[in-house]
């Protein structure tokens, strides 16, 4: 069913009074307000979280309440207020010296493309990246800083980050 989403949300402008397609200004505000609130909490815990984002049954952009993970992985409950779902988001935990955490992971980006969407990911240091599933490319919107970030990261630890990668191009830098 989510295989479908991104036609689905083509067709809402036929049948609903907003239709969002992803990284829409409304979206963009949205995710920022999200990460805003949980990219703190999930530095302080030490834990990743994650959801969705979509569209409710009336058409309205919305989110699915945040689901605890652990330090670097999550698994998002199913929505019950997200009738199509058009992205995911999750954030990475603290900074750890030991973990890439500054760049999405090549199983986030199959884990969104297994789905079917799209999806956003928050760093400890602060970086906003975006997923594209239709082409395998992950960028960063914005970068250290642009959200709440944990005060125990240190630039640079991950080496040199580019802005955008290719799903090939990111197994590689991260070895997996």
């Amino acid at each position: 069913m989510l295989r479908f989403a991104k036609l689905v949300v083509a067709l809402t402008p036929l049948f609903a009074p907003v239709a969002v397609t992803a990284q829409s200004a409304e979206e963009l505000a949205l995710v920022r307000e999200i990460f805003a609130d949980l990219n703190p909490r999930s530095i302080a815990e030490n834990r990743e979280h994650c959801g969705y984002i979509g569209l409710d049954d009336e058409g309205n952009l919305t989110f699915s309440e945040p689901t605890p993970g652990d330090s670097d992985s999550c698994l998002a409950d199913d929505p019950v207020n997200i009738q199509v779902i058009t992205t995911s988001y999750h954030t990475h935990a603290a900074f750890s010296p030991d973990y890439s955490s500054e760049l999405p992971s090549g199983s986030d980006m199959e884990g969104d493309e297994d789905e079917g969407i799209d999806g956003w990911v928050a760093t400890p240091g602060g970086r906003l990246w975006y997923i594209d599933t239709d082409d395998m490319t992950t960028r960063q919107v914005c970068g250290i800083g642009c959200l709440p970030s944990d005060p125990s990261f240190i630039a640079g630890d991950s080496g040199i980050i580019e802005q955008s990668y290719s799903y090939d191009e990111l197994v590689i830098k991260l070895g997996e």
